[in-house]
């Protein structure tokens, strides 16, 4: 089953309201915004994380989405799963754990080892926009809906707002 075969599931499952846009594929926020006429705040930005963990435990990977007017903040990322520091995980190891492409990541985990964390400004950003397991495909997904499917514990502050230069 393919990842947009995935979220679609899921969203019907839990009667969400959504909408599929075809587009072409652009896998980087600022200009999948600027096509698609969503604020970059109402984006969520995936990135998978390899976070470092206290007594020299295993490492975890994360999932952390942030919006797209925002970066990660890695030690708040870290942080919010119980971690001391984190890095970007490989592109391997994050084209494993998703399934997908990068840039086309969505806020959802379908693999056990990968925690879902949420940059908590996208509680009450109306819709959220995001890639939909495929470069070409999004999904404006009420957020109020995804809050409901994911579950108030996987929202943190996890992400710093980028300074705009004029």
């Amino acid at each position: 089953m393919t990842t947009f075969a995935k979220i679609t599931e899921l969203l019907d499952g839990h009667d969400a309201e959504y909408r599929v846009v075809e587009h072409e594929a652009i896998g980087q926020t600022d200009a999948i915004s600027a096509l698609r006429g969503n604020a970059l705040s109402q984006a969520a930005k995936a990135m998978v994380l390899e976070v470092a963990m206290p007594d020299g435990a295993a490492s975890r990977f994360l999932l952390a989405i942030v919006p797209g007017d925002c970066k990660i903040n890695f030690k708040s990322a870290a942080r919010a799963i119980g971690g001391k520091k984190s890095s970007f995980a490989s592109p391997e190891m994050a084209q494993s754990l998703t399934e997908c492409v990068m840039g086309a990541v969505p806020p959802f985990s379908f693999d056990d080892r990968l925690t879902l964390r949420v940059d908590a400004r996208l509680r009450d950003v109306g819709t959220l926009w995001f890639n939909a397991g495929a470069l070409e495909k999004s999904i404006a997904l009420n957020a109020n809906d995804y809050r409901r499917i994911v579950g108030e514990a996987c929202y943190a502050d996890i992400a710093t707002p980028v300074a705009v230069s004029a």
